[in-house]
């Protein structure tokens, strides 16, 4: 694509969704990460290299997949993955890698064959957006109950908020974020000062691969990288009217995890929650153009990569309000159509608040999210409602 086409698309409004979903996605898991590193023996410069792997095969997948396909591809690490390997015991770093390596061969199988595609092709779009809903209510309830700790920051980013909607909706999101950081410096509540600035090195651990870190670590992994994160990535981009391919992009996530896994890169997957945030209209105005937020979230993960250990040190210095705030606004609207799309249907409506609420609930079975689960539930239902018997 030429150069000429990406900055004529890019807006100011895409940068900040990008910026945002990458303030999301690392303050809200990063904390894990660093206790699955730990868990696995990994000393302090191995930890910077995760973040250094797992920044660069986000950046360079957000980057390469959103220009390729011209559509708003966003990549994250696997949380429910991360909390997996926090939980390891008698697992070292060695095996841990060998382990991440096949977890990233299973994911390329997976993709090449397309057996994903052909599952998530059988999965109602009403069940998809309720499964939608249900994972990004939970970010408004958070920002509604921030209030509690600190109500006046809250509410003069909802004014901000609804000011923004009102008079410029395109800059809506970008004014709350502005309106959060400036009340916060203030209140003398960044806390810049904490923040050591270094370049993160490389370190290349030798994968050893023996049946236990195998089955112990790498096939669960999988499962709930494919699960609970993939299944509803692919979701929140359906519900927001984009079909991407699946396969090939599940594929590109699992070889970019397979060169990096020795320096860190655990589980790559698709999106949900902050590829929510560049894919909604606050993004861009333009459906077509809102390609450009997941790759200026790219650039914000390379660079947040080159960082390495300065990454918790930066985004700790925003109060945790402010983050749930931004997060909840950033994705009302989206929250808003995902509900109205999976009730539209009068005929699945039941399933698609049966998926809504197992969804938001969080329940967690045989260490599997619960976006898996509420898929499972709305499926039994559209099922049981809908079955013929053959005549």
């Amino acid at each position: 694509m030429p150069a000429t086409t990406w900055w004529r698309d890019l807006s100011l409004s895409a940068v900040v969704a990008g910026f945002v979903a990458v303030l999301v996605g690392y303050t809200s898991s990063v904390a894990i990460v660093f206790q699955a590193a730990q868990a696995l023996g990994a000393t302090a410069a191995q930890t910077a290299s995760w973040m250094w792997a797992l920044g660069l095969a986000m950046g360079v997948s957000c980057i390469g997949l959103s220009l390729h396909y011209r559509l708003p591809v966003l990549t994250a690490w696997s949380t429910p993955g991360a909390a997996l390997l926090a939980a390891t015991q008698g697992i070292g770093l060695p095996e841990a890698t060998g382990a991440f390596v096949v977890c990233a061969g299973l994911i390329v199988l997976t993709g090449i064959t397309g057996l994903f595609e052909r599952v998530m092709d059988k999965v109602p779009m009403a069940v998809a957006a309720a499964l939608l809903a249900g994972v990004l209510t939970r970010f408004g309830l958070d920002a509604v109950l921030s209030a509690r700790s600190s109500p006046g920051m809250v509410l003069v980013m909802v004014a901000a908020f609804l000011a923004g909607r009102r008079w410029w909706p395109r800059y809506a999101v970008p004014a709350v974020l502005v309106a959060g950081i400036a009340l916060a410096a203030a209140q003398d509540r960044l806390a810049l000062g904490g923040i050591a600035w270094a370049w993160a090195t490389p370190q290349f651990v030798m994968p050893h691969f023996s049946w236990g870190s195998v089955v112990g670590v790498g096939l669960p992994l999988f499962i709930v990288t494919m699960a609970s994160q993939n299944l509803p990535g692919v979701a929140a981009q359906r519900a927001a009217g984009y079909r991407i391919p699946v396969s090939p992009v599940t594929t590109a996530t699992g070889l970019v995890t397979l060169v990096l896994a020795p320096f860190g890169a655990f589980a790559i997957n698709l999106a949900a929650i902050t590829a929510a945030i560049c894919m909604s209209p606050e993004a861009h105005a333009d459906p077509a153009r809102r390609y450009t937020a997941p790759v200026m979230a790219g650039v914000f993960y390379t660079l947040l990569g080159l960082a390495g250990g300065a990454v918790v040190g930066l985004l700790a210095a925003f109060p945790k309000e402010l983050v749930a705030a931004v997060a909840g606004l950033a994705l009302l609207g989206t929250i808003a159509g995902g509900l109205s799309q999976a009730l539209a249907e009068p005929r699945h409506r039941d399933a698609a608040a049966l998926t809504f609420l197992v969804t938001l609930s969080g329940i967690s079975v045989a260490g599997i999210g619960a976006a898996f689960w509420g898929v499972v539930a709305g499926s039994i239902a559209l099922a049981v409602q809908h079955w013929r018997p053959l005549s």
